[in-house]
């Protein structure tokens, strides 16, 4: 009700506008006439005209008429522009129900109200309430100063990201400098180590060189020799010669032999070791660093607005229907953006909706094991199945009629399911290496980008939900007992471990963006704030909560269990 005030308050209106007095009694006839009297009596305003009664009638006379001006300063008739009239039968409001904290008309309180316990006049609890304004102005006050407050971060940011981009530019400046230096000292370095190389190289060459020469030079005159021989001498004088000169000739033959076998080719080159090595591509291919944009959420410790605490309101009994074989087991919640609340029963595969009241007033035969549920828009919403690679979409009318109307085949089998945005899904996988994902409304699958633990998630064994505000995603580990709040855009993540948190299942985001844990094995409800830390526990008084869902104007937390033989579905005031 109080964000359909807001909607119909518009920017440029001034609540509580002071309007032209006309009289009242002409008003009801549909005509408009400027009001000259007060009677304090009928406590109204009159024309000369419907005044001159009192001056008629006999029992009239004993009224006490005054300037319409004068009453005026004391009493003025203000522009309620419509937050005194009911939204649905645009009534004015008359009553006020105690059971579920809500305003009603005549018919609402005949209609809907009549079974509650505490309906009362709202002129009469409004003479209760006398601290009503100063808590508004105190709320709207505390409120004006954080909006200051953000108003001035922001403008910092600004200037801090500003002066940012001209340090990276100094930054790299100073690199730029440092980097020639390094190739300065680098080229010296190598040019004189190179030097030194090739001057004790040199040597060795010069060695060979001079060995290869006497053995050429002996070689040639070998061959002198020999030639010698054969034209002058006799077949005595050649064999004498050839028998003294052939182990001469082994041992030089062998030596040559050895020094071709080693030749090696001698060369001088310098390679960048791999840490300093850059390919020949253009920078923006390839950029030796990290450019990152950090964004720190600030951890208000010493806020005193950040804990909530619960009120139950409702509480009822999950029994087995006579058609149905199993107890139910309600795997998915979720609050219809108009206070309904929707269940999926995984064990008898069912869709139900409950009134504010927990009563219900909708049922559906499903065709497929129904995992979780979210509500899409004012009558529409998504269930995730456990048998088969599809989503589907059930119609919910304002008058509890469900219908089928789409069947959404996917790749992935998904568990937990949660809006992104207007046109996109965060959804929890099962068996996949990948435990989060997107699915658009047309169907299409994407990752996250997020680098998550090494590991496989079967069924049942986790449960995810998102933090739009924040563009992050919380995912339980039951079987580790922690909860990881990964943050998409740094793909960076917080593991929260705590004695508190036993076997988490189900998760929700609550007022300001915290996270409420279904702690299944210590029987409470954990809130946790974005950085990890531990705000409230609340002990329930059912055994092994299991999942939990917050309405959309942040008031109400609704929870369900499954403990054996004693399965409630509960629902609690937040404040």
């Amino acid at each position: 009700m109080t964000e359909n005030r807001r909607r119909k308050t518009k920017m440029g209106e001034v609540f509580g506008q002071v309007k032209q007095i006309f009289c009242q009694s002409c008003l009801n006839r549909e005509k408009q006439t400027i009001a000259k009297k007060f009677c304090q009596t009928c406590n109204e305003f009159q024309c000369n005209e419907c005044s001159n009664v009192h001056n008629v009638l006999l029992f009239l006379k004993n009224h006490k008429l005054v300037d319409a001006e004068e009453a005026n300063a004391s009493r003025l008739l203000l522009d309620m522009k419509g937050f005194d009239r009911c939204d649905q039968h645009k009534k004015p409001l008359e009553f006020y129900c105690d059971d579920d904290n809500t305003l009603c008309c005549s018919t609402c309180a005949i209609l809907d109200h009549r079974k509650c316990h505490i309906v009362v006049e709202i002129e009469q609890i409004a003479e209760e309430m006398t601290t009503l304004s100063s808590r508004l102005e105190e709320k709207l006050q505390k409120t004006k100063e954080k909006a200051e407050s953000i108003a001035r971060h922001i403008l910092s940011a600004k200037d801090q990201l500003a002066q940012d981009v001209n340090d990276l530019l100094v930054k790299i400046g100073g690199m730029r400098d440092e980097v020639m230096k390094l190739f300065d000292n680098l080229e010296l370095f190598v040019v004189n180590r190179a030097e030194s190389l090739q001057e004790k190289t040199l040597i060795k060459l010069t060695e060979k060189q001079s060995q290869n020469e006497n053995y050429l030079a002996y070689v040639t005159e070998c061959l002198e020799r020999i030639d010698s021989i054969n034209k002058n001498g006799n077949h005595v004088q050649k064999f004498i010669v050839e028998q003294k000169m052939e182990n001469e000739v082994n041992i030089l033959c062998r030596n040559v032999r050895e020094e071709y076998q080693n030749l090696q080719t001698v060369s001088i080159s310098f390679d960048f070791d791999k840490t300093l090595r850059l390919p020949p591509l253009p920078v923006d291919t390839y950029v030796p660093g990290q450019l990152l944009l950090k964004s720190y959420q600030r951890d208000d410790s010493g806020s005193d607005d950040t804990a909530i605490s619960l009120t139950l309101v409702s509480s009822i009994d999950l029994k087995a229907p006579e058609d149905d074989i199993y107890e139910p087991l309600y795997s998915g919640i979720d609050f219809l953006f108009d206070g309904r609340l929707v269940a999926v029963d995984n064990s008898n595969n069912k869709c139900l909706v409950y009134n504010q009241k927990l009563e219900e007033v909708g049922i559906f035969d499903l065709t497929n094991r129904p995992q979780s549920v979210v509500a899409v828009s004012d009558e529409v919403v998504a269930i995730t199945s456990g048998d088969k690679y599809e989503i589907e979409f059930l119609h919910i009318t304002k008058s509890n009629k469900i219908t089928s109307c789409k069947r959404c085949k996917v790749q992935t089998k998904y568990d937990s399911i949660c809006l992104k945005d207007d046109r996109q899904y965060v959804v929890g996988t099962i068996g996949h290496k990948r435990h989060a994902r997107i699915v658009s409304l047309t169907c299409e699958e994407y990752d996250l980008g997020i680098d998550f633990e090494n590991k496989i998630f079967p069924i049942d064994s986790s449960y995810c939900t998102y933090i739009s505000n924040s563009d992050k995603v919380v995912l339980t580990d039951r079987d580790e007992h922690t909860v990881f709040i990964y943050d998409i855009e740094t793909n960076t993540s917080v593991p929260v471990i705590d004695d508190r948190i036993q076997e988490p299942c189900g998760a929700a985001v609550g007022p300001a963006d915290t996270i409420l844990v279904c702690s299944h094995n210590t029987n409470a409800i954990v809130q946790v704030s974005q950085t990890g830390r531990i705000l409230s526990s609340h002990d329930m008084d059912i055994d092994l909560p299991y999942r939990a869902c917050v309405s959309h104007d942040k008031s109400f937390l609704a929870v369900t269990n499954t403990c054996v033989g004693n399965k409630k579905l509960q629902k609690f005031k937040i404040s």
